[in-house]
């Protein structure tokens, strides 16, 4: 359950944050990074995650970026999901991020809050793992720029206390062609199967999938073997298959098995649409 007290701060500053994050750590008030606030809920309920003290990153400017450049767009931590709908400047973020629950809960889950979440799915990051896009973090070291792919293995590898201050995407990535599917076994909003998003980029399919492992992820080893045009499509998806991350999950969503069955099928939809773009 929620403890009956929590200390909330709502820092107005990068540098600010992070301070307070450290002092509240080592006075022992178990601190935590707060934007929407819904997984704090769920896994309070669960008595998961307890904190004794959140700081609220909404009032920190850097966080609250939704803006598009020549270059880049960029998207802050605390940007709730259905902005990114309305916006609508790279679309295949809105047709993932559109599917995670209700409207309702996308009004307070945050991009952040999806990417950093202790609930796997984490489905957001898959168009930025595409995209290789870059993350913006801040430490008590200062703040510092890195690809996606240095720090999201298996999860966001964060050094607690770290902050995600925004995401930012190339522009040259955003109106690619894509697809994007989520499967669910149950209710329309219930947990996915399996997310899956793929882009053609120069000619090639990139590939990347959450709710087949315990993480969310791209594999270049899989996209390797998707993209060898000497093979008939049948062909490649089996080899693709053969190299999946371990372990593939077999839970109350589905089967290792179903599991399969059903990525077999995403792979073909990926090859039909994609391949003659």
């Amino acid at each position: 359950m929620l403890p009956a007290y929590v200390k909330y701060y709502k820092p107005t500053g990068i540098s600010e944050a992070v301070q307070l994050f450290s002092e509240l750590k080592i006075a022992d008030k178990q601190p935590m990074y707060y934007s929407g606030g819904t997984e704090i809920l769920t896994l309070g309920r669960l008595n998961i995650d307890t904190p004794r003290s959140i700081i609220d990153i909404k009032g920190i400017p850097e966080c609250a970026l939704l803006e598009k450049t020549t270059e880049f767009f960029i998207i802050g931590a605390s940007i709730p999901l259905t902005a990114i709908e309305e916006d609508d400047s790279f679309p295949l973020l809105t047709n993932v991020s559109s599917e995670i629950a209700d409207r309702t809960a996308r009004n307070k889950i945050t991009i952040g809050g999806n990417i950093c979440g202790k609930i796997f799915y984490q489905e957001a990051v898959l168009p930025f793992l595409l995209a290789e896009s870059y993350i913006l973090i801040a430490s008590l070291q200062g703040i510092k720029q890195v690809p996606i792919s240095a720090i999201f293995n298996n999860g966001l590898r964060l050094e607690e206390g770290q902050l995600l201050v925004n995401i930012r995407t190339e522009s040259r990535f955003l109106n690619l062609p894509f697809i994007s599917k989520k499967i669910r076994k149950q209710w329309e909003t219930g947990y996915p199967l399996i997310t899956a998003a793929a882009m053609k980029v120069n000619g090639l399919l990139r590939m990347a999938f959450s709710g087949i492992c315990p993480f969310p992820f791209r594999s270049f080893e899989m996209e390797k073997e998707i993209n060898n045009a000497a093979l008939p499509f049948e062909s490649r998806i089996e080899n693709a298959l053969q190299i999946l991350p371990e372990p593939i999950l077999d839970d109350i969503e589905g089967s290792r098995e179903y599991r399969l069955f059903v990525l077999r099928n995403l792979l073909m939809d990926f090859l039909l649409e994609l391949e003659g773009v």
